[in-house]
């Protein structure tokens, strides 16, 4: 089949780094080859990418090949020169810095009559990368909890019976400004009344006389008090004065 190479050489990367990248896109579509470099956290996948554009670019204008019909068939990297380079290290000696570079080749190629008849035919059977007939987990599930939840009368065969007509209360009037601004004073007005009400009378004024007839009395009292809780008889107290 035809096919069209691009090389990167002296890529300043060692080539173990680069096989790395380059087998994730070996044997895939240009499109889907296209898609994990650009989404690869791998540094030199930008220069993968590139890379493949370029080839790409050189199959559709040399021999006229549409990206859609192509694939990656090899993808490879080799061993370039190494810079070597010196690092001061301890008591005057040195250690070797080893600068590793490499030369990265991918080659794309068309896919044959036969694969590319197998891949119009399954493009076809599921458009939008979706097999018809066939629904997602999630929404399979769905469609039997809602079956089994089903229960409408539509459902079971029967026809639904009228729902009960609820007659409407009627809605209040509403009042004047005049009757809204009354409304609260009177209520006001109200409890006032009953605050007076529930007041207990006043007492009556006491003359001067009825106090001090009151403390003289209170005085005598407290002494008869004192002299029941001592126990000793007046006359004894009398005596010995």
């Amino acid at each position: 089949m035809p096919e069209k190479k691009a090389t990167l050489r002296y890529l300043r990367t060692s080539a173990y780094k680069v096989r790395e990248v380059l087998g994730l896109i070996r044997g895939l579509p240009v499109e889907e080859a296209r898609h994990v470099l650009q989404f690869c956290e791998r540094d030199v996948a930008r220069d993968a990418l590139k890379l493949l554009n370029s080839a790409v670019a050189n199959a559709e204008h040399t021999l006229d090949l549409p990206a859609d019909e192509l694939y990656v068939s090899v993808a490879y990297a080799d061993e370039g020169p190494t810079i070597k380079r010196w690092r001061p290290r301890a008591r005057g000696r040195a250690t070797r810095i080893r600068k590793r570079t490499s030369h990265m080749t991918i080659v794309v190629a068309r896919f044959s009559d036969d694969q590319l008849q197998a891949r119009r035919r399954r493009e076809a059977a599921q458009p939008g990368g979706r097999r018809r007939g066939v629904l997602p987990r999630r929404r399979r599930g769905e469609d039997k909890t809602a079956a089994a939840k089903d229960t409408t009368p539509e459902a079971k065969g029967t026809t639904p019976e009228a729902a009960p007509t609820v007659e409407e209360a009627p809605e209040p009037e509403e009042a004047s400004p005049s009757e809204a601004e009354a409304g609260p004073r009177q209520d006001a007005e109200a409890d006032a009344t009953a605050l007076e009400a529930e007041a207990p009378p006043p007492a009556a004024e006491e003359s001067a006389e009825d106090k001090a007839a009151r403390y003289a009395t209170l005085g005598r009292e407290e002494e008869a008090a004192t002299e029941e809780d001592s126990g000793v008889p007046d006359d004894t107290e009398e005596g010995s004065s």
